[in-house]
């Protein structure tokens, strides 16, 4: 059986049983089962499947790991946390999690106007609410209305014209007023690809310089009780815990000396995200190296150990992590269209009565392959496909020849594959490197995982069944955008395998998980193509098959799309009518056929429909 490394990310949330993908729960019921079903209803294409299940899974291990560390070292402060907006803000995502929390102290955070009005909304009015970023006298007046809606919200100050600002409005609309927060800017950082979230260059954040005037003006307005939570943000996806622990130290001991100016009601440490996603497919590419339980403690242990030597409360801890409690809800599924090697077998080949001497020889290596030989075979196929490209250039072969060539060495390298499979991963590697099988999904990188395309960010991938069978292909994927990027190379270090599949007779499915996070909110209309469908899979013990499906979202049709970009969509369909009523090539009868399928195709999505067979 090949694993995928699921072991590394799966976490239980996913298994392997019978040759499938599995949910790790009772039942446990296959991916591939629940993608059938979506398309025996029409639904073809990429789909994005959630899993609120995995929500609620998240949340109680975030909170069980914090309360065990509490109680382990009799900590005296207590732990709330909020999921920030901006990771993701679709109602399917964000109202099973607000349920899911509702015996938690856990509220939302907000970011802009458009997500303090979400929050204001769902949050549950004990459960806390921040507000981050850049504020106007707007976005502060709607902390105020929420304030006054008996919401636990605190604004985040993120420069002295903001504190300003809130001092302006305090005294306009009168009590009650929000809580109020310093954003601190450390020297520390973190690491890996977010790290400049941190450090004294960072965005967002009060110098020591500024952190005292803003103490001053508290003090000067009458609002220094209000000021409750200092918070720092030393980046998302923490690789390493060392960073962390020594941005602990630096706010610890800020948040004391402010408790010593005067401070008194400042009770909360807000450690913002970071939280890391364990991404990885492969031993000894981890994206972080440190275990949940590791973190809570460290938090905890930092802050009582600084409280203890200030002789000072132990605070309150706060935390912000949104990828981990979203990533893995959210699974994508795309359907593979084409290998793009497999027009190479022996019906394609066109050999002449005479063929060139190299091409006569191919046919031998072909024939003759056996273990002993395979490798050395390749290597002589090889260095034959070079030299009749060459003769090629040079005109000395035709196309026929080439194309002999081009399918005899791919026939080869299929066939060597097949008998060494049973070795050594690295020695398929070594063959393969060279010439890769490539897979055309019917998806966009571009609007699925955009953080692929932008920043690296690897996702796992692996077919949802045939894992009972040894996958002999290294595998580069293609989506169906009109952009080069939109590709995932193979990488030798980290390789992708997976089978040789014949798209004609059978489907093949590939799952991209923990791409809950993040990807859909930055996710773009490139070439057009919009969100997958999407549904969500809620475990229903009473179902014969123990889910059910629920909060169907179809892919947008054409006319959509193009409405999303303010085109008039009925000026469209007129001049499309009007260009086919004037065409001279068609008769009547045919205008009235090619205008109904033009009909049916604008109310369709952009995504493939058929090639091979109707995927």
């Amino acid at each position: 059986m090949f694993d995928y490394g699921i072991n590394f990310w799966g976490r239980g949330d996913f298994i392997i049983e019978d040759g499938k993908v599995k949910l790790g729960t009772n039942p446990k019921i296959a991916i591939i089962d629940i993608v059938n079903k979506a398309r025996e209803n029409g639904y073809k294409g990429p789909l994005l499947i959630r899993f609120p299940h995995l929500i609620q899974k998240q949340l109680d291990k975030l909170f069980n790991s914090f309360h065990s560390s509490i109680k382990q070292y009799k900590y005296k402060g207590t732990f709330s946390a909020v999921f920030p907006l901006k990771v993701n803000q679709f109602p399917n995502f964000i109202l099973p999690l607000v349920e899911a929390s509702m015996d938690k102290d856990y509220g939302l955070e907000a970011g802009s106007k458009a997500e303090l009005i979400i929050a204001m909304a769902y949050t549950n009015l004990k459960s806390p609410i921040t507000v981050n970023g850049f504020k106007d006298k707007e976005m502060i007046n709607l902390g105020f209305i929420a304030s006054n809606m008996g919401h636990n919200i605190t604004l985040t100050i993120e420069g002295l014209n903001e504190l300003q600002t809130i001092i302006e409005v305090a005294k306009e609309m009168g009590a009650p007023y929000p809580n109020i927060g310093l954003r601190i800017r450390l020297h520390s950082m973190g690491s890996g690809v977010w790290a400049k979230s941190g450090g004294i260059h960072s965005k967002f954040g009060l110098a020591s310089n500024e952190l005292l005037e803003a103490v001053n003006m508290l003090k000067k307005s009458n609002l220094i009780s209000q000021f409750t939570m200092i918070h720092f943000h030393i980046g998302s996806q923490i690789r390493d815990i060392s960073p962390l622990k020594k941005a602990l130290r630096e706010a610890g001991n800020i948040y004391a000396e402010l408790r010593k100016m005067g401070c008194e009601n400042l009770s909360v440490v807000n450690i913002g995200g970071g939280l890391a996603v364990e991404y990885t497919q492969h031993e000894g590419h981890n994206n972080r190296n440190y275990t949940l339980d590791e973190f809570s403690g460290d938090v905890v242990f930092s802050l009582k150990e600084i409280a203890k030597n200030k002789k000072e409360p132990e605070p309150d801890i706060f935390i912000e992590s949104g990828r981990f409690i979203a990533a893995s809800h959210g699974v994508l599924i795309a359907p593979v269209l084409e290998l793009f090697s497999q027009e190479y077998d022996e019906q394609s080949l066109k050999l002449k009565e005479k063929n060139p001497k190299l091409i006569e020889e191919l046919l031998d290596l072909y024939n003759s392959i056996n273990e002993r030989y395979a490798m050395e075979y390749l290597h002589d196929s090889l260095d034959h496909m070079e030299s009749l490209l060459t003769l090629f250039e040079l005109g000395y072969i035709d196309l026929t020849d080439r194309s002999n060539c081009e399918i005899l060495v791919h026939l080869i390298i299929k066939k060597v594959i097949n008998i060494l499979q049973h070795k050594n991963h690295n020695e398929i590697i070594r063959i393969q490197e060279q010439i890769q099988e490539r897979y055309l999904l019917n998806c966009s990188f571009f609007q699925s995982m955009p953080d692929y395309w932008g920043l690296g960010q690897n996702f796992p991938v692996m077919p949802l069944e045939k894992l009972n069978i040894h996958p002999t292909r290294t595998a580069s994927l293609w989506d169906i955008t009109c952009d080069s990027d939109g590709e995932i190379s193979f990488n030798k270090n980290t390789p992708l395998f997976l089978h040789d599949v014949d798209i004609k007779k059978e489907e093949y499915f590939l799952g991209f998980f923990l791409v809950g996070a993040y990807q859909e909110v930055l996710g773009m209309k490139h070439n057009l193509f919009t969100h997958p469908t999407e549904f969500s899979v809620v475990l229903d013990d009473e179902e014969d098959c123990g889910y059910v499906i629920e909060n169907l979202l179809e892919a947008q049709n054409i006319l959509d799309v193009l409405d999303d970009l303010d085109y008039d969509t009925k000026e469209i369909e007129r001049r499309l009518k009007q260009r086919i009523d004037e065409s001279t090539d068609l008769n009547d009868e045919y205008k009235k056929e090619v205008l109904g399928q033009l009909y049916i195709m604008l109310s369709e999505n952009g995504y493939l429909r058929t090639i091979g067979k109707n995927i």
